[in-house]
């Protein structure tokens, strides 16, 4: 990759949202007040805005490797506080995708170093839910089946945070998960049962 074609790339954006409207800059100078926010994965083929249809401004963003949302990462959980508490988000999505490198690691039983502990996330989704996983012969549509698991469990780890159980008290927030196939393009509505799982969380992870 050349990278003055990053620059050169840059010119002509500027010039396209110029002559759309000439004040794009400005408007976008004066601060932003999205209404999402999306947690989704590292992975270059996945590029949050962009499968949305969205725009500068529109979505406020977070990604790492597998779209985790891991208590102790003091990262995820700043921009969750953040979103939620200062931006007043609507909505909370975490955004997986099949084929994901991540989670295909985290199947292997090989020692990847520094990526271990990270990793070991993922596995405890797949020991979670080994009874189902180990039913599917097939290895992709294991894979395609953690992919959403894991979907599942970190937006369960969403609803464990107070910043989170309290926006949806006092404001309705939503947690969405979905995953984005990167073999046809299509966003996938895995259609969480947000009040349903935080119900049967509540005597376990309930915060004033």
């Amino acid at each position: 990759m050349n990278l003055e074609n990053v620059f050169n790339n840059n010119e002509k954006w500027i010039k396209e949202k110029l002559e759309v409207d000439s004040n794009y800059f400005e408007e976008l100078g004066k601060g932003q007040s999205p209404e999402l926010l999306y947690i989704g994965c590292s992975d270059s083929r996945v590029t949050a805005e962009e499968l949305m249809g969205l725009g500068p401004g529109d979505v406020f963003v977070h990604r790492n490797i597998a779209n985790m949302v891991i208590s102790i990462d003091l990262n995820v959980m700043s921009v969750i506080n953040y979103a939620v508490d200062h931006l007043k988000v609507k909505h909370v999505v975490v955004c997986g995708h099949y084929a994901c490198g991540g989670v295909k690691a985290a199947m292997q039983s090989a020692d990847l170093g520094i990526l271990n502990p990270w990793l070991r996330n993922i596995r405890d989704v797949y020991r979670l839910h080994k009874k189902e996983l180990s039913n599917i012969e097939d290895e992709e549509k294991r894979y395609d089946r953690l992919v959403e698991l894991n979907v599942q469990e970190q937006c369960v780890n969403l609803i464990k945070t107070a910043t989170v159980q309290k926006a949806f008290r006092d404001r309705g927030l939503k947690v969405h998960g979905w995953v984005f196939d990167v073999h046809t393009g299509k966003l996938i509505d895995l259609k969480i049962d947000f009040e349903g799982i935080l119900k049967n969380i509540m005597e376990i992870y309930h915060l004033d």
